[in-house]
């Protein structure tokens, strides 16, 4: 009887002595308050025990054993996310697990300037670590845009620049470009009744806004500047655009960063030198502003601009009076 009792008590003590460890092990604070973050990066489908190995090598346990009973006892079985997470401050090895089941992965804040073509986004996206090869197909596909635009041939156009903010997990490129889409889509919405007013489908607002964003960085000009190309595009006018032609260029493979006037006979359906109406599509992903001054031209008959390279424009009603403009702002220049 007392050899009995002897044994139950050994027993008991063992079993608090075991879970006393595995509390210690599990829940004590692995790292001190002031040491530098450790990053975890989690690959898709890793077990529970070679995420326990990785931790292991960041000392963050002392078997990868340890890590896997936790899982299993916390039910994350199956439940933890891939990502790159930033261990930082004191956290105890149930705290990871816990980190690891909500996906409380590190985000990255990519930016997304104006005009940017779908080439360039995905580059873009390929400098901030997220898979440019990735984003490039998944652009290729009209898909979610073919209600707005059934003859989209992609995304062009349509990927809406702004800043946002993107998870670093394996499928980050296709995150961001389903944001992107959404926010243009939010954005157009809210233009659905100048659209209705004006008689214009999405894709005509967006080609041209494409063309105003690259003609100039200045918001007060894009009124004017979309001014000038709707009034020609009335009269039977090519628009005349450099951004359309640098755009073509690029689609060929000869773009070198620079424009020559044998660009100009480049022949695309991009040209918007050789060839009259709107360029096929979109050159680019156009800003909020540029797509409301598209639908909100300035009231002026001008049919010229020209750059008087401090970024503003000259505007003209006539082409005396441009190529009075050109030889005072372009010509001179040239000459000095």
């Amino acid at each position: 009887m007392r050899r009995g009792l002897r044994v139950a008590l050994v027993l008991l003590v063992a079993a608090l002595a075991l879970r006393l460890a595995w509390l210690h092990e599990t829940r004590s604070h692995r790292r001190d308050a002031g040491a530098s973050p450790l990053t975890l990066v989690v690959a898709p489908g890793a077990s529970a025990e070679a995420i326990g190995r990785q931790l292991r090598e960041l000392g963050l346990v002392r078997h990868p054993l340890v890590f896997r009973l936790l899982v299993r006892e916390r039910g994350f079985q199956g439940r933890l996310k891939a990502g790159e997470y930033a261990l930082d401050g004191p956290l105890s090895l149930d705290q990871i697990a816990d980190m690891l089941a909500r996906g409380d992965v590190v985000r990255r804040e990519i930016t997304i300037p104006e005009g940017r073509s779908i080439l360039e986004i995905a580059e873009i996206v390929g400098a901030q670590g997220m898979s440019a090869e990735e984003f490039w197909v998944l652009a290729r596909d009209p898909g979610p845009i073919r209600d707005l635009d059934p003859a989209a041939e992609d995304l062009e156009g349509y990927l809406f620049p702004d800043t946002y903010e993107v998870p670093r997990v394996p499928e980050a490129a296709r995150a961001l470009l389903v944001r992107m889409v959404r926010r243009f889509r939010d954005v157009i919405a809210t233009e659905k009744e100048r659209l209705e007013v004006r008689g214009l489908r999405v894709r005509e607002v967006v080609t041209l806004a494409s063309v105003v964003e690259l003609e100039t960085a200045r918001a007060e000009e894009r009124p004017r500047i979309a001014a000038v190309f709707w009034n020609r595009l009335k009269r039977g006018m090519p628009l005349q655009a450099d951004p359309t032609v640098i755009y073509a260029l690029r689609r060929a493979g000869r773009w070198d960063g620079n424009i020559r006037r044998k660009d100009l006979d480049i022949d695309s359906p991009y040209n918007t030198y050789r060839r009259s109406g709107l360029p096929p599509g979109p050159i680019g992903s156009p800003g909020r502003e540029a797509i409301r001054a598209v639908l909100e031209p300035a009231d002026t008959r001008d049919l010229y601009f020209v750059s008087r390279n401090d970024g503003s424009h000259h505007f003209s009603e006539s082409l005396v009076e441009h190529n009075r403009a050109v030889d005072r702002y372009q010509r001179r220049r040239s000459r000095s």
